[in-house]
Parts: C-alpha cells; structure tokens; sequence
C-alpha cells in the first residue's frame, strides 16, 4: 500500500501524519514549529525530523512514504520553496517532496473540491485560491510590508492600544481598559505597557489578547466590536481579491476559514463575513474546517498518488482519523504544544474536532 506523509508546519506547531492510499491513519505526531522562518532552517529541519521519526515508528510501516507533502508556513516565495525542497530532498523522509505554502493544506482541508478560497487567520494573516482550471493566487503574506492585517496578532495590539488610550483621555473608555491588565494579572494598561517594554511580557504573547477582545466584544463593548468588526472586514476583502483574480464572482466556490482565531463563537463575526462574502459573490460558501490543516495535506497526497481527487469516501476517513486525534490531544494537552503522538489503529474513527 502506497503512503502520504502529511505535513503541516506552522508558527506555532507542527504536525505530522502517515496516511495509507485508503484513507487509513497509520501514525501521526505533533510538536513544536518546525519553521525555518520561526527555528532556523538547520533546527527547524531537526525537529521535523524527530516528528517524522516518531509518526513513522507509529505507522510500523517499513519504507519510505512514497510522497511527501509539506504544507508550511514560510514557503513564502520562490527561494524559500527552493530552500526548503533542497534541505527536504537532502534529509530524505519520503521518495519524493512536494513543499507548498500552508494556505493551500488548509484550503484542501475545508474542501472536497480541486478549487477554491481559503483565508488563513492564525497569528498573522493570508489568503489563497485555486480556479477550476488549476490557476492559482495567493497573498505574499509578510506582514506589514505586504500591507497586511489581521490575525491574533494585530487583534492583540489593537486591544491593547483601545485599553492604553482609553485610560489616557486619548480614546473612549471601553471594557478593554480592565479586561487587557486582567490577563496578566495587572492593575492598569499602564501596566500592560511596561511590563512588555520591559521585557516581563515578550511581544509574541500579544495574540493572547485575542480572544480577551472577542471576549469583550461578544459581552456588548462598543470598542472591542469595532476591533472585530475590523478584522471580519479584512477576511472579506482578502476573500474578495482571491474570488476576483480566479474570475469566482459568478462560480459557488467553498471559502475556507482556517487559524486559530476561527476558534471563536463569535456569531456576529461570522454572520459579518458571511454577508460581505456573498456580496461579492452570491453562490460562495463559507466554511470552517472539520479537521486539522495537515488532513489537507495528507488529501494533497493522496490527490497526487491517484492522479485525481480523492473520492469522498476516502476524504472523509481521513478527516474524521485526523480530526480524531486532533481531539483527543486538545483534551489531554494544555498549553503550548508538545511533542505527542498517538499509536493508529486499522479501525480509526471518530467525530472530528
């Protein structure tokens, strides 16, 4: 039986499955990022590799995955792709490579089509498409030099900033002024900003505020909606580029949501983003995703070994494997992610996360 090694790498985690031709879960692992962007690419190649070691000792399978796909964050541009397919061709962990950017693994996730929309909320920020007839587009997706915004990440400073002016007469007085100090166990704004400039509080914990504005936002405060509304705003303009430069308008494309800030319930957001979707294009659906991105990757895989879109039957064992034992780490894990794995079985199933 011919196999898949699926990889999704992002800033935060990476995860890592072995996937059979049939769809089966033969093993599976997760640990820290493994982005060169994020680790180096020298460390970031280690850890990969100890996570592909481990889901390979799961999968007690004897050779080689006969494809790897690597779904990662950081394949930014053409000399990140060709950097990381050298350093992949070089370690070797399946007969072949294939290294595409993660909006693409999270877009087949969402979907059982060959096309579509995905847009990336996690930390940061993108967006990617896929024509019917294979044309693809995608956002550069690097920061503010690429004009981007969006994501926990500005979600957290646009929190923070709504708390510090309200408190200094800047800005109107808002929730946000007790509901940001609070997280950290602090008094003040004021106290938020020094102890970041300080150092006590390091910037990459700003998407922590993340949810603390949806929090606030769901409960009735006028400027944390506004920080929401901002941000569901933004989802539709990306999704609006992508559904425009593929000629989708008068098409019925999936709009994939995936990222961490998708977690919430918020239904004002979605509704929000739902309706400026359909503005642009009225037969678009918006979806989330019922597995973890890497579930895409493993669907890109098998794609590629058939030669063609993997049947339905067979895509939904693979989410519901995957979305499975995405749920069993998240109740059996807490906080950062650490490296972990799960023995698969020839019966998996479950109902995914």
């Amino acid at each position: 039986m011919r196999t898949v090694l699926a990889v999704d790498g992002g800033n935060s985690k990476t995860d890592v499955a072995i996937v059979g031709e049939d769809g089966r879960l033969l093993g599976a692992a997760r640990g820290e990022t493994s982005s060169h962007q994020a680790a180096g690419l020298a460390v970031g190649m280690e850890r990969l590799a100890a996570l592909v070691a481990q889901a390979v000792a799961d999968a007690s399978i004897d050779a080689r995955p006969d494809l790897g796909v690597y779904s990662v964050a950081g394949a930014d541009t053409r000399p990140d792709v060709r950097l990381l397919s050298t350093a992949l061709e070089e370690r070797g962990f399946a007969a072949e490579q294939l290294v595409l950017n993660d909006a693409f693994g999270a877009l087949r996730a969402g979907t059982d089509r060959a096309w579509g929309v995905v847009v990336i909320c996690g930390q940061g920020v993108n967006a990617a498409g896929i024509a019917p007839d294979g044309q693809t587009a995608r956002l550069d997706a690097l920061g503010e030099i690429s004009g981007d915004w969006g994501g926990g990440t500005d979600v957290g400073w646009a929190g923070l900033a709504a708390a510090v002016r309200a408190r200094d007469g800047r800005g109107p007085r808002t929730a946000l002024e007790q509901d940001v100090p609070a997280h950290w166990g602090l008094k003040t704004p004021a106290a938020v900003t020094e102890a970041f400039y300080t150092g006590r509080i390091r910037y990459r914990q700003i998407g922590q505020l993340s949810p603390v504005v949806f929090g606030a936002a769901g409960a009735g405060d006028a400027e944390a909606r506004k920080i929401v509304d901002r941000l569901a705003d933004e989802i539709v303009t990306m999704a609006g580029a992508m559904i425009r430069r593929l000629h989708l308008t008068r098409r019925d494309p999936d709009v994939v949501l995936a990222g961490g800030v998708f977690r919430t319930r918020d239904a004002a957001f979605y509704e929000r983003i739902e309706t400026g979707v359909a503005a642009i294009a009225p037969a678009a659906r918006v979806v989330g995703l019922s597995a973890p991105p890497v579930a895409g990757a493993a669907l890109l895989g098998l794609d590629r070994l058939g030669g063609g879109t993997t049947p339905a039957e067979t895509s939904a064992r693979v989410r519901e494997a995957i979305g499975a034992w995405d749920a069993a780490l998240q109740r059996s894990v807490s906080g950062p992610p650490a490296p972990a794995r799960r023995r698969a079985s020839s019966t998996r199933s479950g109902s995914p996360d």
